[in-house]
């Protein structure tokens, strides 16, 4: 070979790799990524060739591919083209998610140890795809870089959680957010289906909590205000729509995790049922938001009782091993001035409110260890002031919450975690300052979103495994319309993906935003409202 033509074959070489890069933007961003030269074309005709087990994952394919070559393709059990495989061997290197994807000249794998790692594969060969692939059809074959994607998810709980007890938004729009969940690669859907303004969940047994809690008389315009918006509010999804719902998110390998507010939060339920409540006073839905007056009565049995019912409801309907019961912001001073309450904790030796609320959440704990599960809850169930608003030593508090129980951080000390982890408790890592999708870009902007690690720094490595993971919370108190809402979670859920996957080492503020652009056009296409930087300059 002369010189020059060996000159040319190391530019050219070079030229291809350098083209695969730049054409390769996938959120999360993979754990490796192997560059060969040339590429490989999809066209019509090519096959699908999988397993019986895959014929959801060859179906969600052939659907995709069908949209942009105009043919949907044939799945066989054997031949060429797509092949798809589960390799149980895999696990060892690739744990329950992780897959490998390779595009060669004459056709590509996906291979996983289980279906949902074949599931993540297709996802990043989606994003291979032109942005406008599965929304118009296209007119050439799509030329896809020769590359292998050795992949594994940093946690095993990356989470959207989506409040509806505010603002109800319905099917549609849940399966819109499900959709980009999977293409994301989030495995966990927290659906905050109780609240004090409103009760979302049909429980048959029980049939007010929807006739009357799932509808409110008006709503309070913006916070700390006495406007209010002049117009009455209400939805629930029936136990059918759920069932729906929850199987549409299976095919997309995403589990749901209901919560149900207890013992705080109760409102709505309580003017469904003016008996479960703790001060007799409850009357109707509330229509303004903030933390409020009156908590389930739990010192007495026909009050739990009530719970357990909703809960058996609860673990008939989802599938998931793990049911929230929130737990968050109770307000203690219904139970100090509730006689019944006194009384109660007297009989039980409970020297506070605090005691009160932890020897009432065990019970639900203990009850929902009984039917397989495990309960989560919003930190406040370790019974730590994180609102800084207690007199009480908290040193006299004796009441120990259940070792099962996940613990949510949300809010106060990050020595909280580490004291917690160290206790043997599990942890959803979901710090407000850095998840919460209701704040605004300049409190928490996209880089700050991105930044964040569910790992407290400091927290030594053996501790590490009882981290889960995060969550990224829409709360929707000030956010009513679809349109608004999708504004304050898109594009920071793609960050939030990428924390909840990548290695931290392969994290890259600058690439994220340059493989962004890409999906940016896929929601344009389907008509995804999504936040700007230039929306802050007009």
């Amino acid at each position: 070979m002369k010189f020059s033509h060996f000159i040319i074959l190391i530019i050219a070489v070079n030229f291809n790799s350098a083209f695969a890069q730049e054409n390769v933007q996938i959120i999360p961003q993979p754990s490796q990524i192997e560059y060969g030269q040339g590429s490989f074309s999809l066209e019509k005709g090519v096959n699908i060739i999988a397993p019986q087990a895959l014929e959801n994952e060859a179906e969600f394919l052939a659907d995709i591919l069908g949209k942009g070559l105009g043919i949907k393709p044939e799945i066989l059990p054997e031949g060429k083209g797509i092949e798809m495989e589960i390799e149980p061997d895999l696990h060892k290197h690739l744990g329950k998610e992780g897959y490998v994807l390779e595009v060669g000249l004459s056709g590509i794998s996906i291979n996983a140890a289980t279906s949902s790692g074949v599931f993540y594969g297709i996802q990043s060969l989606r994003q291979l795809l032109p942005s406008a692939f599965e929304f118009t059809q296209q007119k050439e074959k799509i030329e896809i870089p020769i590359l292998t994607v050795t992949d594994v998810p940093r946690f095993p709980w990356r989470a959207f959680m989506l409040d509806e007890s505010r603002h109800f938004k319905g099917s549609r729009e849940v399966k819109k957010l499900l959709d980009q969940m999977a293409l994301l690669k989030m495995n966990t859907f927290h659906w905050h289906l109780t609240d004090d303004q409103g009760w979302r969940i049909e429980i048959k047994k029980y049939p007010r909590l929807t006739e009357i809690g799932s509808k409110r008389k008006d709503t309070q315009a913006s916070r700390k205000s006495e406007k209010r918006t002049g117009e009455p509010h209400e939805g629930f999804y029936t136990q059918e729509q759920i069932k729906e719902i929850i199987d549409y998110a299976k095919l997309r390998h995403i589990t749901i995790v209901p919560e149900i507010e207890m013992p705080g939060h109760a409102m709505a339920a309580v003017a469904a049922y003016p008996w479960l409540g703790s001060l007799g006073t409850t009357t109707e839905v509330p229509v303004v938001f903030g933390k409020m007056d009156d908590s389930f009565n739990i010192a007495d049995p026909n009050v739990v009782q009530f719970l357990k019912d909703v809960l058996d409801e609860v673990f008939a309907l989802f599938p998931g091993n793990v049911v929230h019961i929130g737990g968050d912001e109770v307000n203690f001073k219904a139970w100090e001035e509730s006689e019944s309450a006194q009384r109660f904790m007297k009989q039980n030796d409970l020297e506070s409110e605090v005691d009160l609320q932890i020897f009432f959440t065990n019970q639900m704990s203990n009850y929902i260890d009984k039917a397989g599960k495990r309960m989560m809850g919003w930190n406040e169930i370790l019974g730590d002031d994180i609102h800084e608003e207690r007199q009480q030593d908290p040193e006299l508090i004796k009441q120990k919450l259940a070792k099962s129980a996940i613990v949510h951080f949300w809010k106060g000390d990050l020595n909280l975690i580490n004291r917690a982890v160290q206790e043997g408790y599990d942890v959803v890592n979901s710090n407000h300052w850095d998840t919460y999708l209701d704040y605004t870009y300049e409190r928490t902007p996209l880089s700050k979103s991105y930044a964040f690690d569910p790992v407290p720094d400091g927290l030594e490595s053996k501790y590490h495994s009882r981290i889960l993971g995060t969550g990224t919370q829409m709360w929707s108190e000030w956010i009513p319309s679809v349109a608004e809402m999708e504004r304050q979670i898109f594009p920071r859920l793609a960050a939030y993906a990428e924390v909840g996957w990548t290695p931290v080492k392969k994290k890259n503020f600058e690439r994220f935003q340059a493989s962004l652009e890409k999906l940016q056009q896929r929601w344009t296409l389907q008509g995804i409202n999504f936040y700007k930087e230039t929306d802050d300059t007009k």
